[in-house]
C-alpha cells in the first residue's frame, strides 16, 4: 500500500517523483506520509542521482492533510507528531524538510491545489515551477491549527515576517502568479513539469559536487555567522577541488562536446 501513494522512475539521472493519490487529491495520508519519507530515504543515499522533480498526478499537486483517513486511527496524530529528539524532524516535518537532506537540486511542478501540506512539501524543494492559476494556501488555520510540517523553515527565508503571518492567520487561497509576487515560487509557466525537466537537464552539464557543495553551502550559510560561512566556503571549495569531477567539469569546458567526458557519482556531501 505504501509504495502505491509515491511513485519514482529515473531517466537520464533525474528522479521523477509523483504524489500517486489522483483520487483524493493526492491527500497526504498515513501511508502517503511513509511513503514520501522512504522516497527521500532513498533517494538521498543514490550518489548517481543529478536532480529531483517532485509532481503529482491528476488535477491537483496536494490539497493536503486528508484529515478523515488520518483522525480514523488515534495513533495516527502521534506517530505524525512523535520525535525522540524536540529538535529533529517528525514524520509530518520530514516531508518538507527531508528534501534538503538530498545534495541534489529539488524541483516541485505545482499545479492545481497545492494547499496546507501540499505547500508545507512543496516550501521543503529548492525550486517552485507553479501555473499562473494554481491555487496556493497555508490552509492549517481553516481547522483552527497552525503550519507543523516543516515549511517555516524555507518560509523565514524568502518572504517577509508580516507576509507569513497574514497567509498562515488568515488561511487565504492564492494563485501562482500572487505566490510569484511573494518569492514563494520560482518561475511561473503554463508548463511546470516540462520546465522543471528543462532546468534539470540543463544542470547536467555542472560538476555534482559544485551543485551538491552549493546547495549545502547556501543551506548552512543563509542565516547564522558570517565567520562560519567563510569557513565553509573554503572547506568546501578544497573538497571540490579535490574530487575528480572538478577536473572533468575544466576538461569538458576547454573541449568539443564529442569529446566530453562522463562525471563521477558524486562525494558524500
Amino acid at each position: 500500500m505504501t509504495e502505491q501513494r509515491v511513485t519514482v522512475k529515473i531517466i537520464n539521472s533525474i528522479a521523477h517523483v509523483k504524489l500517486n493519490r489522483a483520487d483524493k487529491l493526492n491527500a497526504l495520508d498515513m501511508p502517503m506520509f511513509i511513503a514520501i519519507r522512504n522516497t527521500i530515504k532513498k533517494l538521498g543515499k543514490n550518489r548517481d542521482i543529478r536532480a529531483v522533480i517532485v509532481s503529482g498526478n491528476g488535477d491537483d499537486f496536494c490539497s493536503g492533510l486528508d484529515v478523515k483517513s488520518i483522525m480514523k486511527s488515534p495513533t495516527s496524530m502521534v506517530k505524525l507528531l512523535f520525535k525522540a529528539l524536540p529538535w529533529q524532524a517528525n514524520l509530518a516535518q520530514v516531508v518538507s524538510t527531508g528534501w534538503q537532506n538530498i545534495p541534489v537540486p529539488v524541483i516541485c511542478a505545482i499545479h492545481g491545489r497545492c494547499w496546507g501540506g501540499g505547500l508545507q512539501i512543496a516550501l521543503g524543494a529548492d525550486f517552485r515551477f507553479a501555473t499562473p492559476d494554481s491555487s496556493l494556501s497555508i490552509l492549517e488555520g481553516k481547522w483552527g491549527l497552525i503550519p507543523d510540517m516543516g515549511g517555516t523553515i524555507a518560509l523565514r527565508d524568502l518572504i517577509a515576517i508580516d507576509q507569513a503571518k497574514r497567509l498562515a492567520m488568515t488561511a487565504e487561497m492564492f494563485t501562482g502568479q500572487q505566490a510569484l509576487a511573494l518569492n514563494l515560487v520560482t518561475e511561473i509557466t503554463a508548463t511546470p513539469l516540462a520546465d522543471a525537466q528543462a532546468f534539470a537537464e540543463s544542470l547536467l552539464s555542472q560538476s555534482p559536487d559544485a551543485i551538491a557543495a552549493n546547495k549545502k553551502l547556501y543551506n548552512k550559510s543563509w542565516q547564522g555567522s558570517k565567520g562560519w560561512a567563510l569557513f565553509r566556503e573554503s572547506y568546501y571549495q578544497i573538497k571540490v577541488m579535490m574530487g575528480k569531477n572538478m577536473q572533468r567539469k575544466v576538461y569538458n569546458q576547454t573541449h568539443d562536446i564529442e569529446q566530453h567526458k562522463t562525471f563521477l557519482p558524486r562525494k558524500k556531501w
